[in-house]
């Protein structure tokens, strides 16, 4: 999903600690939250933002666009169920740790509803200069700038790290997507690669991948099929390509197991769609600079 900053948002979990934290930040964003919600706190505000019982509670009195959940692991499921009962179609989930079989159950439940969901343990999204849901720092003006470079990743922090670069480097982001670093996620590199294809202001995509699953193969398959990097070039970092096999590095998405989901493997790919992989992330600059000149 890219978010605009007509759309609005809902808070789950808004009471908490960090989700007010973030709250505070999404607002200097732009984002329009219309409502918060925690079980037992409706009545209260946050920073002047009603809060609900849940969010059918808040959807009965405001329009909602999308929901960002602040909610702890084994309360996600609960959460999801809530917010597609309350209409509620683009949904960003933050939290790690979910069960993987309370996952699969809500992601299945949104496809079946043809809601969009982000993550879980996903960093959220950024569309600079528009709005921010999630944790990343959308209000850095040295890491986010209007641009026409989309970036998919699957980390935070690398994805901060290359749009840091990706800025140091004079370009900016049409949106940044941080789809998550679970085994099964709501949205996948081949999704979030289909939807900058389809995004206007993007020009060229960057993706931030990691050892781990078959996603980055995914995407590339989806690229070569289309032939999306003769319309939209296609830069890719995957991280951890040294790991051994057998051994989880950092998400635990990241762990790799036979011939597919190694970093030779998805280096392979990507070059054989069109896409030019980069060594180190210090290298976007003068990439792009060249694939956009």
């Amino acid at each position: 999903m890219i978010l605009r900053r007509d759309q609005t948002v809902l808070v789950q979990g808004i009471t908490g600690k960090q989700a007010s934290f973030w709250t505070e930040k999404m607002l200097a964003c732009g984002t329009r939250i219309v409502a918060g919600s925690s079980p037992g706190k409706g009545g209260n505000n946050v920073f002047g933002i009603p809060v609900y019982d849940s969010a059918v509670a808040a959807a009965a009195t405001h329009s909602i666009d999308c929901t960002v959940l602040f909610t702890p692991p084994m309360a996600t499921k609960l959460a999801v169920f809530d917010a597609l009962e309350a209409g509620i179609r683009n949904l960003v989930v933050l939290a790690e740790h979910v069960p993987v079989h309370d996952v699969m159950e809500f992601v299945a439940a949104a496809k079946g509803v043809g809601a969009q969901l982000v993550g879980p343990n996903t960093a959220g999204v950024v569309t600079p200069g528009e709005c921010a849901v999630g944790i990343m720092p959308g209000f850095a003006e040295n890491i986010f700038q209007p641009g026409s470079v989309g970036v998919i990743s699957r980390s935070g922090s690398l994805g901060t790290l290359i749009c840091l670069d990706i800025v140091r480097a004079g370009f900016g982001e049409s949106a940044f997507l941080g789809i998550g670093g679970d085994p099964v996620l709501g949205t996948t590199t081949a999704d979030a690669l289909r939807i900058f294809d389809g995004d206007a202001k993007t020009k060229a995509v960057v993706i931030v991948g990691e050892l781990g699953g078959t996603m980055e193969e995914e995407a590339a398959e989806y690229a070569a099929q289309t032939k999306m990097s003769s319309r939209k070039p296609i830069v890719a970092f995957i991280a951890g390509r040294s790991a051994p096999p057998g051994r989880r590095m950092g998400h635990a998405g990241a762990i790799v197991i036979g011939s597919r989901g190694s970093g030779e493997s998805k280096v392979r790919a990507l070059r054989d769609a069109g896409a030019t992989v980069l060594d180190t992330p210090s290298d976007i600059g003068s990439v792009l600079r060249n694939v956009l000149s």
